[in-house]
């Protein structure tokens, strides 16, 4: 069983599998949710995608984790942080893609707040990205909810189509704590 990595309140966050490849496929191959992607995946793009996820836990230790329902073990999404290139260099990013049927549940701010959480305390990075195209409103919200600010534009070349996209950041001294600290002057 793969180990798990990250669990909230209603889902687990854990390496993916080949035995995932099924439910990665009809997340991946549905038009809804891969209109940010120009389109559904083919079944040789499926494989490529979770090939490339495969690779990553190797060579960082993380990438996309399939995301999981506690109660069921149903896989309903991804969400993870990927090294992405940027500027010449290489930036940590939060990403995120759901299931349609799953969308507006709150399943992607759970995620993504939590891999923020893990990017900061655990893999001790400085700050953290999501990189949205333009058109995908409700992952530019995602950030937004995920304490991020806008902090550039840029076009990706991608499946033969230039997309713009929205860099999102958020710092880890500017990120909210998970819950509010109340001081007081006790002597």
């Amino acid at each position: 069983m793969p180990h798990i990595l990250i669990e909230t309140d209603r889902l687990l966050l854990r390496e993916m599998t080949l035995a995932d490849i099924e439910a990665l496929s009809s997340i991946l191959q549905d038009e809804n949710v891969m209109y940010a992607y120009n389109g559904a995946f083919s079944d040789e793009e499926t494989l490529a995608w979770m090939q490339k996820q495969l690779q990553r836990y190797k060579e960082y230790g993380f990438g996309l984790w399939g995301m999981f329902l506690k109660g069921t073990g149903e896989m309903i999404g991804q969400c993870g942080i990927t090294m992405q290139e940027y500027k010449g260099g290489l930036i940590p990013e939060i990403g995120y893609l759901l299931a349609h049927k799953y969308w507006h549940k709150g399943y992607a701010i759970e995620a993504a707040t939590a891999c923020r959480e893990y990017g900061f305390n655990v893999l001790r990075f400085d700050a953290l990205y999501s990189i949205i195209r333009d058109t995908n409103i409700a992952s530019q919200n995602v950030a937004f909810r995920n304490g991020m600010t806008i902090t550039d534009t840029i076009v990706k070349h991608y499946r033969g189509v230039d997309m713009p996209h929205t860099v999102f950041c958020v710092r880890k001294d500017d990120a909210k704590p998970k819950v509010d600290v109340i001081e007081t002057n006790k002597k």
